[in-house]
């Protein structure tokens, strides 16, 4: 069994060209397979490097940043440690999971999504008599997709005697507010659609000026094919919800209690989204909603960052959204004085 992870060469160019990842290609030089019943074993080919060079990445005796750049294999890890680092930031309560009902991953720049004239009854037909007819076809406009993401302004003297636990709870932030704006993203197609025919979904308004429990039957009786599973909803217009009196059940706070999550009246997961404007609810079936498709999911200067070249080196992240079934969806916002 070879196991050869401290004899390895790695090198930048682990992360250059074709759709494999550079922990991708270096789980291919030393697969975890080979470790299987070992100490190693539980580690991937990243985190063994990690071990090789004594890089203690977390925990109140992590190594320093400096630690990356003590011969030229261990710099290269550094992107790739950067890069997990942001990605647990974008992973970590991310609201986009509960509302995504498929993700793509393109590597070319123009990707259009599917549509579908929406006809789904499956009628009964005597036999001999041709079944109804689903067609699918192409959007008449490509998926925007948009780039997320900061530059680092920070000199390498300025961060080599930093400690990597503290550095990576700041690449965590970037990661946060990063997957933020692809939530805002989100919401924009949600509530306008994508820009291809027929993407936006329906709107409703309010009976009065002000939300009443009637209203979210309406919305919940707009939904025929589909089932609200989902309201996507500001703090403000959470609280005007919460505070309804058919929202005064004792077991809904102990729901809250138990598993941090809030429903609604109608048996839907309230999600808090700070990007949803003021007295708008956006109601969904998330099983049928949205596509997220991801161009890019996290990248960096690698170059630069293992040349020690910290300042102005990018981190982003290249994603865009697209309606699957705008009946999917329902708009709801409040009536205008």
């Amino acid at each position: 069994m070879n196991q050869n992870y401290k004899e390895m060469n790695i090198h930048k160019s682990l992360y250059r060209g074709g759709s494999e990842s550079f922990a991708e290609r270096l789980e291919k030089l030393d697969p975890t397979e080979n470790y299987r019943g070992t100490e190693l074993g539980s580690l991937d080919a990243f985190q063994r490097q990690l071990k090789r060079f004594d890089i203690q990445v977390g925990g109140s005796h992590s190594s320093t940043i400096e630690k990356f750049f003590q011969n030229g294999q261990s710099a290269v890890l550094f992107p790739e440690y950067l890069m997990r680092a942001v990605r647990q930031g974008m992973e970590e309560n991310d609201p986009l999971s509960s509302i995504v009902a498929a993700r793509t991953h393109i590597s070319a720049v123009d990707y259009r999504g599917m549509t579908s004239d929406d006809s789904m009854e499956a009628d009964v037909r005597s036999e001999g008599v041709e079944l109804p007819a689903t067609t699918l076809s192409l959007k008449d406009k490509a998926t925007t997709l948009n780039k997320r993401g900061r530059l680092l302004r920070a000199s390498y003297e300025a961060l080599k005697y930093q400690r990597l636990d503290l550095f990576t709870v700041a690449m965590r932030r970037i990661g946060s507010e990063i997957a933020r704006c692809q939530m805002r993203d989100a919401v924009s197609v949600l509530t306008h659609g994508d820009g291809s025919t027929g993407s936006a979904p329906k709107k409703l308004t309010t009976a009065g000026t002000t939300l009443a429990y009637s209203d979210l039957i309406t919305l919940w009786s707009n939904f025929t094919a589909y089932q609200m599973n989902t309201l996507l909803v500001n703090p403000k217009t959470a609280a005007a919800i919460l505070g309804l009196p058919a929202f005064a059940d004792p077991t809904t706070g102990l729901h809250f209690q138990n598993t941090g999550k809030l429903g609604s009246p109608l048996g839907a997961e309230m999600i808090i989204c700070d990007e949803v404007a003021d007295g708008t609810i956006i109601a969904l079936d998330r099983r049928y909603a949205l596509e997220m498709v991801v161009g890019d999911p996290v990248t960096v200067d690698f170059d630069r960052l293992i040349d020690c070249q910290l300042e102005r080196a990018a981190v982003s992240s290249t994603a865009g959204f697209s309606m699957i079934f705008p009946d999917a969806v329902k708009v709801m916002t409040l009536k205008t004085a």
